[in-house]
């Protein structure tokens, strides 16, 4: 210090001044960084269930927060490029006018589209069930694929394509998704290599290296003390485990091996049923509402039960699956870790599956077209003249279930066990003892209700906002059960493995989404009685239709990029670009392994 005080002596003003404002601003900036931490969402809270219960489990709510925070974006996305730019016209702000589509082309029994608005004096009762079914007053609100029946919007001079604004924003929101969830994934991958290191060498990290020497919070403290303990704790068990995995008996391996594969093919039962079952209450619901509608023949209770069937049917298969893959791999005798990862994609079949068969058997109604009843429209405009509102109302239907679901299960099942095994003494209560939190039950909860939410924006471009305040409250909920019904698991589980997996599942179910939109957009016919591609064969076709309209050498471009010309040879340079990458992996492999052994 002495010599650096000599050396800054003799240096100009002008460096002195340099110098000692750059230290300022480094220290201001620290601050700012310091500050800052009090404004990310939940962090305090996230930071004491780490303590008290380990980063396991924290790892659930920093991935709801996750969640919370992609599903505003999104929200974003679609309000800012679809939403307000009707609301500004129809309010006539910035000079602007609006222009809704006219049909060219289209047979006139096509276009008939008279949504069920209420008129008139109408019961509460009814407001209460169109909350629910999306129906009456909500349809045509711009909640809806319908309410967007708008070719353009001029603001002053300049036209804005709402058409081609709707398909952008969607390709938008899944691009993001997807760019969001890979980068995420990548930051836990290489987490879990460090983890899947020596365990030798973990061990010295967290004992010599573990402490934030910023803490100077005893409470603070006494959370890292807990985290630690927790994260050694991990490390012990599945050292035990993998002791006990190699000190066994051929004897033991027969009988384990053959009690998984009689586990796996219950398991395999279960999932065929539930898949049959959903399939046959689908098809059931579909046909016997489009009955009553046709005929008015039950009354709103029955209507509204036969439309929540297929929603109640999956959210039971969603809950109850679960619980038997919980219970069932006590059995099997895997570590912490793996039992999450093999219960999650147990549960990932259900869930996810369910979604796909509810789609098959809509889409199977809209294109049926026996008797030339998709002749003028090309699919069923009788039963669905705007099958896109239809869709939505199914997605929302589903998310508004699960969230009552989600609500009602801590409050008649969590809560009066809870009372019963504090206050009861009786055996038979005892035990079944303080419940514990279920990570991979939970995780699949949010990642089912955010593939209903990639699904059903396309056709309900509001429907990220109610995913927004739903991830909010479940944070708060799923909070109050932890601390209050659940206790700290007796078997540990590491976070950085939970965190890949998760985000893992949540990529699969992203893929999954890609389906069913890139069908409706590409292949199915755009209705033509609502929305802004009534004028279009498919939702696709404004894509082409818009690059007709750019200058020829423009067109020229564009349209080569999409031949074959151009695909094979950038196949072939992303190909050479990835074997390089595999090739600098391994190079890097090779190092770290030389690193490692230079360390010991």
């Amino acid at each position: 210090r002495d010599s650096q005080q000599a050396e800054t002596e003799r240096l100009s003003r002008w460096k002195k001044w340099r110098r000692t404002s750059s230290k300022s601003l480094k220290k201001a900036v620290s601050e700012v960084k310091g500050w800052s931490s009090y404004l990310v969402l939940w962090q305090r809270d996230i930071h004491s269930i780490e303590g008290k219960f380990g980063t396991g489990i924290q790892s659930y709510f920093s991935f709801l927060r996750f969640l919370v925070l992609l599903n505003f974006i999104i929200f974003t996305f679609m309000f800012s490029f679809v939403t307000l730019p009707i609301i500004i016209s129809k309010n006539g702000m910035f000079n602007s006018t609006i222009a809704y589509i006219s049909p060219k082309n289209i047979e006139d029994n096509c276009t008939i589209y008279e949504p069920t608005g209420n008129k008139g004096l109408v019961y509460f009762y009814t407001y209460l069930k169109d909350l629910f079914s999306g129906t009456g007053f909500l349809e045509v609100t711009s909640l809806f694929y319908g309410y967007y029946t708008v070719d353009a919007v001029w603001i002053s001079v300049m036209r804005y394509n709402l058409p081609l604004a709707y398909l952008l924003a969607t390709f938008a929101y899944l691009a993001l998704s997807f760019l969001w969830i890979v980068k995420r994934s990548v930051e836990g991958f290489m987490q879990n290599l460090v983890h899947d290191a020596d365990p030798f060498q973990s061990y010295c990290n967290k004992v010599f290296a573990g402490w934030d020497f910023c803490i100077t919070d005893p409470n603070a403290a006494r959370l890292k003390h807990r985290s630690l303990q927790y994260e050694l704790q991990t490390d012990l068990q599945e050292e035990k485990l993998k002791q006990k995995i190699a000190e066994r008996t051929m004897k033991e391996k027969l009988r384990i091996y053959s009690l998984r594969i009689f586990i796996n093919i219950i398991v395999l039962a279960i999932l065929s049923g539930c898949f049959y079952s959903i399939y046959r209450v689908t098809v059931f619901s579909q046909e016997n509402s489009n009955v009553s509608i046709r005929n008015d023949t039950r009354t709103d209770s029955a209507n509204l039960l036969v439309q929540y069937l297929p929603s109640m049917v999956i959210t039971l298969a969603n809950f109850i699956g679960p619980q038997i893959f919980s219970f069932l791999i006590r059995f099997e005798d895997y570590t912490p870790a793996f039992e999450i990862k093999l219960t999650l994609m147990r549960c990932v079949f259900i869930r996810l599956a369910n979604i796909g068969v509810l789609m098959f058997s809509l889409w199977s109604q809209i294109s049926d077209c026996g008797a030339d009843k998709c002749k003028p429209c090309g699919y069923n405009y009788k039963l669905y003249p705007c099958w896109e509102s239809d869709v939505g109302q199914e997605m929302y239907k589903l998310m508004i279930f699960d969230f009552i679901v989600i609500l009602a299960v801590p409050l008649f099942l969590d809560f009066p066990k809870k009372l019963l095994v504090t206050h009861c003494s009786c055996k038979l209560i005892q035990l079944f003892g303080q419940q514990e939190f279920r990570i991979s039950d939970n995780v699949l909860e949010i990642i089912y209700g955010q593939t209903i939410c990639w699904i059903g924006t396309f056709f309900s471009p509001l429907l990220p906002v109610i995913a927004t305040i739903k991830y909010f409250i479940i944070f708060y909920v799923k909070k109050i059960i932890l601390i209050h019904t659940c206790k700290p698991a007796t078997r540990p589980i590491r976070a950085s493995g939970s965190n890949f997996f998760f985000l893992v599942v949540l990529l699969i179910g992203l893929l999954l989404a890609f389906i069913p939109l890139g069908v409706s957009i590409a292949h199915i016919p755009s209705s033509k009685a609502c929305g802004p591609f009534r004028n279009f064969n498919t939702s696709w076709e404004v894509i082409p239709d818009t690059i007709l309209e750019f200058p020829t050498v423009v067109q020229q471009i564009l349209f080569s990029m999409a031949s074959e010309a151009f695909a094979v040879p950038f196949f072939m340079i992303i190909c050479i670009v990835m074997f390089y990458f595999i090739a600098l992996a391994r190079a890097h492999k090779r190092v770290v392994e030389q690193l490692r052994e230079q360390l010991v």
